[in-house]
This record gives C-alpha cells, sequence and structure tokens, in this order.
C-alpha cells in the first residue's frame, strides 16, 4: 500500500467534519462515506492514553476493505470562539514517498535488524532485514502489539521488558539473548541496542532499536569459556580414565551431543606405540558421554576394542593427524553412521538425527594416543572450520594430560614392580621374634615413595628390624631404597651394632651424593635399624632422622620409646647413639615410617596416640593388626607411602642355653668338648655330637692359640644348633689355603664344610666366632 499525507477534521464532539484526498488515499473512503462519522468508527482500535494524551503516535484505522492501517499521526487544536478547543486537525507524516531520501534508503538497506515503536510496543517501522527476521511483510507488521507477533517466551518478555523500560525511563538499553527467530531455524545471539526517539520539541514518541547477529562472537566466546574450562577440569589426578572422563565432561552436552574418547591399548599398558597402517585401527573405548541419560548413541562399551576402517572419520583423524569434518549426505558419513546403526538394538533410533562428526587425534609429544569424536544430533548447528580449531586445541591440551597420566602409571607401575622385587616377600625363619607387615602406596600424583622395611637373622639367634624412607618419589627413590636395603643387609652381616652401622650407611649415602650433585636432595633419607636378642632379651636401637618404635608390654601398657632421632642419612659429621631396652616375652614392637602418622591435616601427637590405641586392640593375628592398625590410623586417601612392621617377641630359656668359661689352657679343650657332648645328649641331640665336637674342638683351640682371655663357649638350641667361643681378642679369623706340608690353616676351612653358615662379631670386650648347624630331624 502506498502510504501518502493526509489530514482529517474532527469537531469537538469527535465527528469528521474534513477529509482531505490523501485521507481518502489511505482508507480508500470517499468524503461523502467519512464526513458525519464519530472518528471511533473509522479506527481498528483505540489508541493508547498516553498517545491522546500527547496528541502524537500510532493510529489504527480500518481500511474501506476491512484491513487494519497503521498511522503515525499528529493533532493540532482548533480554538473555538471563547478560546476553548473546539475541534482537532489530523495529519499524519507519509512512510513512504515517490523519492524516498537517503536517511529512508539507508534505513530500509541497513544489513542490521531496525525497528521503530511507538510507547506502546506497537510496530511504526522496520527496515527490510527486520522483515526477513520475522519471516513477514512491513505492512503485517505495522500497529501490532509487539507480544502478538513472537511466540511467548523468557526471550520475548525479557525483550518487552528492555522496551517498555526505554520508553518509560527515557534511557537506551542494550540487550543481550540466545533465542530463535519465526523466520530462522535455529537459534541466534543478538546483540539488541535500544534507545528513545524524540520529536523536535524534545517529547518522547517512539522507541527504536537495532539487532546485531553476535552469533560467531557468541560461539567464539563460548569456545573460549570451554578452553579456560578444559585448563582447569582437564587433568586434575593422574588417573588416565578420569582424565578422558574430564574430556568429556567439558564437551557434552554443550560442544556435542554425544562424545567418546578412544586409546589404543598401549596407551592403557607399558609397551611402546605400534607403526600405524593403512589397515584397520584398534582402539579401546575409554569414556564416553551422551546429552541424554544412558548415553544411548555409543554402539561400543567402556573397556571394549572397535575396530576403525581407513574410510571412517577417527580411522583418517589418527592417519592423517588432523581434525576431521564429516556432515550429513557425505558418502563417508552416511556409511559410517549406518555402520553404527547397525549395532543398535531394533527400535533404538538414537543416532537417527545425526547430521555433523568431528574426530580430533589425541597427539602429545610427536605422538597418537587415540581419538576423541564429537556428534552433533539434536543441536542444528553443524561443525564448521572455527570447531575444528577448537577441537584440536582441546584434544591437544587433553592429550598432554593423558599422556601424563600414561606417564605416570607407567612409572608407578616400573616404581611398584621395583619396590615389591626389593622389599622381602616371605621373611627367613628365626625364633627371636613373630612378624608381620603391610606396605601401603600411597595413591598422590608425586608417585611411589622409597618406604622400605626389612627382617634380618643374625648370629646367636638375634634378628634385626629395620625400616627405612627415602626422600622422594618415583623409580629414583625406589632405586636408592634398594641400594640403602642392600647396603644394611651387608653391614648387618658384619654384625655391627647399631650406631656403627647407621654412620656407614650415612657415609654411603654421602658419597651416592657426592657422584651426582643433581640428586642429592633426593639421596637424603632416614632409617631406624634395631637388633633383638632373644637371650638377653635386650633390643638395642638407633635412629637417623626416623620416628622412634612403639611398644606394647604384656600387660598392655603402650610407649612410644624415648630415644635420639638423629640426623638422617647423608648429613655427614653427625653421631648416631644407640639405646638398649629390656622387654618381656611377649612384648610388641612396632615400627613404621612416617607416612603412618604425619600428614599435612593430621596433628603428629594424636595420629601416636591413635596408634597406641590400635595397636591394643584385640586381634587373632599379627596380620590382623596390621590391618586394624592402617584402618585405625591413616585417612583414605593417604598422601604418602606407608611401611609397617611389627615384631613380637620370644625369649630362649636358661633350659636351651649352656655356657662354659674355658681356661686359656690345651688341656682344657678334651673337657670342654666332653661337657658341650653331655649337653647334646641332654637335650636328646645325640646325632649332632660329632660335627659339634669337631666344631668346639676346633674353635676352643684357635682362642686358645690365637685369642686373649677370658674364653667362653654358648651352645644355643634354636631353630639351628649354634656354637659360639668368645675371647679377648679382636683379631678376627680368616679361611686361607693350606699347603700340602703346613701343619695348620685348615680348622675354620673344616668347620666352613661341616656347618650351615659361621663367622665372627666384635663383641665389647673382644670377638665371637660362631657356627650354626641343622637341628636333626625328630
Amino acid at each position: 500500500m502506498e502510504h501518502v499525507s493526509a489530514a482529517a477534521i474532527i469537531d469537538a464532539q469527535g465527528v469528521v467534519t474534513g477529509w482531505s484526498e490523501g485521507a481518502r488515499r489511505l482508507t480508500g473512503l470517499t468524503a461523502e462515506e467519512a464526513l458525519g462519522r464519530p472518528v471511533r468508527e473509522l479506527l481498528a482500535e483505540q489508541p493508547s492514553p498516553a498517545a491522546v494524551a500527547a496528541l502524537a503516535g500510532t493510529a489504527v484505522v480500518r481500511h474501506r476493505d476491512g484491513s487494519p492501517v497503521a498511522l503515525n499521526v499528529t493533532a493540532s487544536v482548533l480554538l473555538s470562539d471563547d478560546g476553548g478547543p473546539g475541534g482537532y486537525v489530523i495529519t499524519t507524516v507519509p512512510f513512504d514517498r515517490a523519492e524516498p531520501t537517503l536517511a529512508e534508503q539507508a534505513f530500509q538497506q541497513a544489513s542490521l535488524s531496525m525497528s521503530v515503536f511507538d510507547t506502546d510496543q506497537r510496530y511504526l517501522r522496520l527496515n527490510e532485514a527486520a522483515c526477513r527476521v520475522m519471516g513477514v511483510p512491513e505492512e503485517v507488521l505495522l500497529g501490532r502489539h509487539f507480544p502478538e507477533t513472537v511466540e511467548d517466551g523468557v526471550h520475548s518478555r525479557g525483550f518487552l521488558w528492555h522496551l517498555r523500560q526505554v520508553a518509560e525511563t527515557g534511557r537506551p538499553l542494550r540487550y543481550e539473548s540466545f533465542t530463535g527467530a519465526p523466520a530462522l531455524n535455529r537459534e541466534h545471539a543478538w546483540t539488541t541496542d535500544m534507545w528513545p526517539v524524540r520529536d523536535s520539541s524534545g517529547r518522547l514518541v517512539g522507541t527504536a532499536l537495532a539487532a546485531f547477529d553476535s552469533t560467531e562472537q557468541y560461539w567464539a566466546r563460548q569456545r573460549l569459556a570451554l578452553l579456560n574450562e578444559a585448563a582447569a577440569t582437564i587433568g586434575t589426578t593422574l588417573d588416565l580414565a578420569r582424565t578422558a572422563e574430564e574430556l568429556i565432561g567439558v564437551m557434552v552436552p554443550r560442544f556435542a551431543d554425544f562424545a567418546s574418547v578412544d586409546l589404543f591399548d598401549w596407551v592403557l599398558g607399558a609397551e611402546e606405540a605400534p607403526v600405524l597402517s593403512g589397515t584397520e585401527i584398534a582402539l579401546r573405548r575409554v569414556a564416553h558421554g551422551s546429552g541424554t541419560e544412558g548415553t544411548p548413541e555409543a554402539a561400543v562399551h567402556l573397556g571394549e576394542v572397535d575396530f576403525y576402517p581407513p574410510f571412517s572419520p577417527p580411522a583418517r583423524a589418527i592417519l592423517e593427524s588432523r581434525v576431521v569434518l564429516s556432515q550429513a549426505g557425505e558418502p563417508a558419513f552416511m556409511r559410517w553412521v549406518a555402520e553404527r546403526n547397525a549395532r543398535a538394538p531394533a527400535g533404538r533410533s538414537h543416532r537417527v538425527g545425526a547430521h555433523s562428526m568431528m574426530a580430533a587425534p589425541l597427539r602429545a609429544r610427536g605422538t597418537t594416543l587415540g581419538v576423541v569424536v564429537a556428534v552433533r544430533i539434536r543441536q542444528p548447528d553443524e561443525y564448521v572450520a572455527d570447531d575444528a580449531v577448537f577441537a584440536e586445541e582441546l584434544a591437544s591440551r587433553a592429550a598432554i594430560c593423558i599422556d601424563n597420566a600414561r606417564r605416570f602409571a607407567r612409572e608407578r607401575t616400573t616404581a611398584l614392580a621395583l619396590q615389591h622385587n626389593l622389599l622381602p616377600r616371605g621373611l627367613p625363619g628365626q625364633a627371636a621374634v613373630e612378624v608381620a607387615h603391610r606396605y601401603r602406596p600411597s595413591g598422590s600424583q608425586a608417585g611411589i615413595g622409597g618406604d622400605w622395611f626389612d627382617v634380618i637373622p643374625l648370629s646367636g639367634g638375634r634378628v634385626a628390624l629395620v625400616v627405612g624412607d627415602v626422600v622422594g618419589h618415583g623409580i629414583p627413590s625406589s632405586a636408592t631404597m634398594g641400594r640403602l636395603c642392600t647396603a644394611v643387609r651387608t653391614l648387618a652381616d658384619v654384625d655391627l651394632p647399631p650406631d656403627e652401622l647407621l654412620t656407614h650407611l650415612d657415609d654411603l649415602v654421602t658419597h651416592l651424593a657426592g657422584d651426582d650433585s643433581d640428586e642429592v636432595a633426593e639421596l637424603g633419607a632416614t632409617c631406624l635399624y634395631s637388633v633383638y636378642d632373644p637371650v638377653s632379651r635386650h633390643l638395642t636401637l638407633a635412629a637417623a632422622g626416623h620416628p622412634p618404635p612403639a611398644l606394647v608390654l604384656p600387660d598392655g601398657t603402650t610407649q612410644v620409646v624415648e630415644m635420639s632421632a638423629g640426623p638422617p642419612l647423608g648429613v655427614g659429621g653427625l653421631p648416631f647413639e644407640a639405646m638398649e631396652v629390656e622387654l618381656p616375652e611377649g612384648s610388641l614392637v612396632a615400627l613404621y615410617t612416617d607416612g603412618l602418622i604425619e600428614d599435612r591435616d593430621r596433628d603428629i601427637d594424636h595420629s601416636i596416640a591413635e596408634l597406641c590405641r590400635a595397636l591394643t586392640a584385640p586381634a587373632d593375628t599379627l596380620d590382623a593388626l596390621c590391618d586394624t592398625v592402617l584402618k585405625a590410623v591413616l585417612p583414605e586417601d593417604p598422601s604418602d607411602d606407608v611401611a609397617l612392621l611389627l615384631a613380637r617377641t620370644r625369649a630362649l630359656g636358661a633350659d636351651r642355653i649352656a655356657t662354659w668359661d674355658v681356661l686359656p689352657d690345651p688341656e682344657h679343650v678334651a673337657a670342654t668338648r666332653q661337657a658341650a657332648t653331655e649337653q647334646l645328649t641332654a637335650w636328646g641331640m645325640d646325632e649332632a655330637a660329632f660335627v659339634t665336637e669337631l666344631v668346639v674342638s676346633e674353635l676352643v683351640t684357635n682362642a686358645i692359640r690365637y685369642g686373649a682371655p677370658p674364653i667362653q663357649l654358648r651352645l644355643i638350641r634354636d631353630r639351628t644348633l649354634i656354637c659360639e667361643v668368645s675371647d679377648g681378642s679382636s683379631t678376627s679369623p680368616h679361611l686361607r689355603r693350606a699347603h700340602a706340608y703346613d701343619e695348620g690353616g685348615r680348622g675354620l676351612l673344616l668347620v666352613a664344610q661341616l656347618t650351615q653358615r659361621w663367622g665372627s662379631r666384635q663383641t665389647g670386650s673382644g670377638k665371637t666366632i660362631w657356627a650354626e648347624q641343622p637341628l636333626p630331624p625328630v
């Protein structure tokens, strides 16, 4: 319809008294048809009170054919003879002209959606872009109230609220939204500027707006926000499966309706990456997720292996090391979806709407670990090049986290295997103590630590109980732990006192650190070395920066041994102090590493008190007591490794020990030998008499000949028969090869051949030479 200038005159009673040619052309009514009629009969709807009061605004008149015509009208008052209002002249400003102005052309041709509303939110003008968004021509909307033209929704109510605010306050506003539009088949992001429109007198007569389609900027911000979220949420642990699940959590449902992560089997194990070929690629499903509960789109179950043919987007992404986009209608996409749908149970149509797919390789440090696949089903937008760039960056970040988890898992497995091989698996048989132990590796990201323990049989029925802790975590700490464990066993074989043994061990750690100055911190360690003698029931111990043991006496009282902690190993130059405790038979000794009682969230005194209480808990066996202690003292997720060694002491009674003082005269050797033989008879061990006579004879003779008084012989009936000869000389004997015509030199060789093992140890007053032989079968 062509809009032209028009005028009409209305008297004080609202009756039309004047009608122009322009009015006829706008309404189709001739002057004869309009004159004399009440003006309200010509209106399609009543004007707003605001427009009546302002004598300006939108009026919707009814055309002669019944259609509504929206006009922007202005009223001027006609004065009567007495100065009051005698009528009104109504004029309308034309919307279109035969020759539109430059401003009108700019308005109509603007790429932005632009509209003009009156103060009651009725359409006055729309440009071509606004009409395309609304999907109807301008004439359909003119004069209509905005809520009548859109669906009732959150966005529409928010839009209307902002329009009203501008009309009421006269201040411009900006409204940002993400919604659909009547003529658009998908949702868009809009940035809408609204501002008041005023006439030449400054009176507010309407509201104008310009809406910018900011969908690309919106998705760019969303992708950036997802990347920021990925940096914070992916890789929070060093668990490989958990890391894959975190990647899925970032992608679904905002970026994809369904997503999956498939990895090569070698990533989940310790093998090296295979060489890729053009044949089917075998991948294991590690994680997947969906916007629909139950993940119905998944054709592969978690943990299953699937084979990807070379034409499939996942295989292409891996083989070509790039992001592959695939859309509905493409042969490869349709073939792939058909293959997936063939696996679905009958009646399951969750993949029917799949229309866009993207596969991104998971590459880290030049190695392909697997592939992440994203599929859109309900989201109408297809994946585009910008999405591919985003997926590449997201997959790269996730791949680094997955590779870190893989490396951690491999190092943890290696360290655990090393720990398992170095720690004692079957404790040697001995009668001095009953032992039980536990080693609990931590699940922290720092890795496996260097905690260790050992039980070492010593001569004379004694036993060494050892616990230690190497500073740091991972394979270096486990390797250092192995070195120290071997060194302690070697030094224990020499039968050094605890303080001297720690001094030699400290020198070893200092030398190891000196060999590689970059690893000094990693070679620091703590150790507690103790020796229990079942004959004297004495426990001798010394510590190198290690927590003291806890004791539970047979009467149920508990205590922590008061002893000097000593400097940690590797400090060098500082002494270690040994102390001795006499224990009743049946006492319980608990040795442990600091991970049992120390944690940043726990008070150490409280932990020690819990440990003492737990050690007194009733338990059928020491193994059960170990489990009770760990459950009572440790938190659910300990941050450090824990080694626990429990030992219940035994004592050798006087009926199992025989001692003789020997005069330093060769003539007394026979009497001593005879006394030993008689003791064996009393013990019912006549079968061992022959070997024992030879051993006693040789050791006593050597002590008289090469040693110094006082000389003493002791027989101990333990799990083996132990023969000990002590003298006042500190010179240790050694084996040598005797020549054919030598008169001596064969005695110790004979002892070594006839007994299970033999050796010597230094004492406070000299030395002791000992030999063990197995007990005869009962």
